[in-house]
C-alpha cells in the first residue's frame, strides 16, 4: 500500500476519533480564574458538579444509535484506506473492524484481507476454516489475492483437503489477472508437476512474468532454470543476470547462488572476493548453505585471508541449522584439529548427523571412523554399512573402501568378485587408488581372470595421477614410464 494511502487512512482515523469525542464529551474548555474556596469546598463542589453533569440517559441503547448518526458517511474505499493504515501500524483489532465495515459495503479486497487476518491470527484467533470462508467470498467476486490465498490453502492442505489441481486452478485465475505471486506459484507447480503435468517450459514462462514484475523469488527461480537449462536453453549469463536482480533485493537464496557463480566463474568472470561478499550477505541473513560456503572460503583462503577459526564458526552456524554439508565439514575440522581442538568423538557426532541425512561424504567418513576405531569403538560391520550407503550413491572413495573390505573380508564375507566390482566402479570415475587396486586384481587374477594387459591399462591410468604403487609396478615390468 502507498504512503499516501496510509496518510489518508491516518487522517480518516483521526476524524473518527474527533466524532467520538464530540459524541460523548462535548467541547472541553480551559478557563483560568482565581478561586478562593478551600480544598474541602473544592472537592465538595467538584462532587456536586460531577453528580449533576453525569445523569444517566433514559435510553442508553437509543442514545448510542443516535450518536452513530453523527459519524460521516464513509465509502467502502474510505474503510479500506483506514483498515490498511491501521494494519500497517499493527493495530490489528482496529484494522479488522474497518475491513469488516468495507466488506459490508461489498469491497471485494476486504474479503481477502479478513481471511488473511484469520489465517495469521492478527487481531483475532487463528482460524483456517474462517479464513477459507472469507477467501471464498473474495473468489466469488473474482478478487486476485483471494484466488491466490485460497490456492495456497489447497496446495498445503490448510483448513481443506490438499488438492493440487484446485490450487493450480485458483493460481491460474489470479495469475491471469497479473498477480506476480500467483504467477510464481503457478510456475512452481509446473516445475514440479503438482496438480498439472510437469512442464518446465510453462514454468519458465510463468516465472518470467513474475520476475519481470520484480518478484525476487521468481527472479531467483528463473535464474536457476537458466543455469541448469531447464525449460530453456542453458545460459549462465542470463542466470547471473536474474540472480543479481533478486540478490540486490536481499533474497538470500539468490545471493548464495550468485556467490557460487562468481566462485566458479559461471556466466561471469571468476571472482572469489565477490563470491565471499555475496556469501556473507546471505550468511548474515541466516542462510545455512551460504554459511557453509563462507566457511569453506575461510578454510581454504579463497577470496579472503585463510582463517580456520572463522571457518569453524560459520560451519557451526550452518551445522546447527541441520545443513548436512556443514555438519560434514565441521566433523572434518574436529577430526583434524583445524580451527578447533582435535576431538574425534565430536567428529563422529557431526559425521553421523550428516550421514543420517544421506550425505555421502559423511557416510564415507563415518565408515572410516568405525573401520579404524577413531572416536568410536572399532566396528568393521558398521564401517561396511556406511561405506555401502555412500557407494550406492556413487561416491568413489566409498566404492574403493568397500572394495577393500570385500577383498580382505573385513566386516563382511570375503568376496573378491564383489571387490573387483566396487573397485571398477570407483576406477571408472577416475579414482587413482581404485585404478591401482583394480590393476592389482588383474595382475594376480583375484576375482577376475589374470590379465597383464588389462592390469597395465589400469596401472597406467593410476600412474598418470601420480599413484606411487602403480608407478612402481610399471617400472618393475619395464614399462615405459
Amino acid at each position: 500500500m502507498s504512503i499516501l494511502r496510509i496518510i489518508i487512512g491516518f487522517l480518516l482515523l483521526i476524524s473518527v476519533k474527533i466524532c467520538s469525542a464530540q459524541r460523548f464529551g462535548g467541547e472541553i474548555r480551559r478557563v483560568q480564574h482565581t478561586d478562593n474556596t478551600t480544598d474541602k469546598e473544592k472537592r465538595t463542589n467538584k462532587q456536586k458538579q460531577q453528580a449533576s453533569s453525569h445523569k444517566p440517559p433514559q435510553n442508553i441503547k437509543s442514545g448510542i444509535q443516535n450518536v452513530d448518526k453523527l459519524l460521516p458517511d464513509y465509502t467502502k474505499e474510505d474503510y479500506m484506506i483506514m483498515a490498511d493504515s491501521a494494519y500497517a501500524s499493527q493495530a490489528y483489532v482496529e484494522a479488522l473492524k474497518w475491513y469488516q465495515k468495507a466488506a459490508e459495503l461489498k469491497a471485494k479486497e476486504a474479503y481477502s484481507a479478513i481471511g488473511y487476518m484469520y489465517r495469521k491470527g492478527s487481531g483475532v484467533q487463528n482460524d483456517d476454516t474462517e479464513a477459507i470462508k472469507w477467501y471464498r467470498k473474495g473468489v466469488e467476486q473474482g478478487e486476485a489475492k483471494a484466488q491466490l490465498r485460497l490456492g495456497f490453502m489447497y496446495q498445503n492442505g490448510l483448513g481443506v483437503l490438499q488438492d493440487y489441481k484446485e490450487a493450480v486452478r485458483l493460481y491460474h485465475l489470479s495469475a491471469e489477472q497479473g498477480n506476480a505471486t500467483a504467477q510464481y506459484q503457478l510456475g512452481w507447480m509446473f516445475a514440479h508437476g503438482l496438480g498439472v503435468a510437469k512442464d518446465e517450459v510453462a514454468a519458465v514462462s510463468w516465472y518470467r512474468k513474475a520476475a519481470e514484475q520484480g518478484l525476487a523469488q521468481a527472479q531467483t527461480n528463473l535464474g536457476w532454470m537458466f543455469e541448469n537449462g531447464l525449460g530453456v536453453a542453458k545460459d549462465e549469463v542470463a542466470a547471473v543476470n536474474w540472480y543479481r536482480k533478486a540478490a540486490e533485493q536481499g533474497n538470500a537464496i539468490a545471493q548464495t547462488n550468485l556467490g557460487w557463480m562468481f566462485e566458479n566463474g559461471l556466466g561471469v568472470a571468476k571472482d572469489e572476493v565477490a563470491a565471499v561478499n555475496w556469501y556473507r550477505k546471505a550468511a548474515e541473513q541466516g542462510k545455512a548453505q551460504a554459511q557453509n560456503n563462507l566457511g569453506r572460503m575461510f578454510e581454504n583462503g579463497l577470496g579472503v585471508t585463510k582463517d580456520e577459526v572463522a571457518a569453524v564458526s560459520w560451519y557451526r552456524k550452518a551445522a546447527e541449522q541441520g545443513n548436512a554439508d556443514a555438519q560434514t565439514n565441521l566433523g572434518g575440522m574436529f577430526a583434524h584439529g583445524l580451527g578447533v581442538a582435535k576431538d574425534e568423538v565430536a567428529a563422529v557426532n557431526w559425521y553421523r548427523k550428516a550421514a543420517e541425512q544421506g550425505n555421502a561424504i559423511a557416510q564415507t567418513n563415518l565408515g572410516w571412523m568405525f573401520e579404524n576405531g577413531l572416536g568410536v569403538a572399532k566396528d568393521e560391520v558398521a564401517a561396511v554399512n556406511w561405506y555401502r550407503k555412500a557407494a550406492e550413491q556413487g561416491h568413489a572413495n566409498a566404492q574403493n573402501n568397500l572394495g577393500w573390505m570385500f577383498e580382505n573380508g573385513l566386516g563382511v564375507t570375503k568376496d573378491e568378485v564383489a571387490a573387483v566390482s566396487w573397485y571398477r566402479k570407483a576406477a571408472e570415475q577416475g579414482h587413482a587408488n581404485a585404478q591401482n587396486n583394480l590393476g592389482r586384481m588383474f595382475q594376480n587374477g583375484l576375482g577376475v581372470s589374470k590379465n597383464r594387459a588389462e592390469a597395465i591399462t589400469w596401472y597406467r591410468k593410476a600412474a598418470e595421477q601420480g599413484n606411487e604403487g602403480a608407478i612402481s609396478q610399471l617400472k618393475k615390468w619395464g614399462e615405459n614410464w
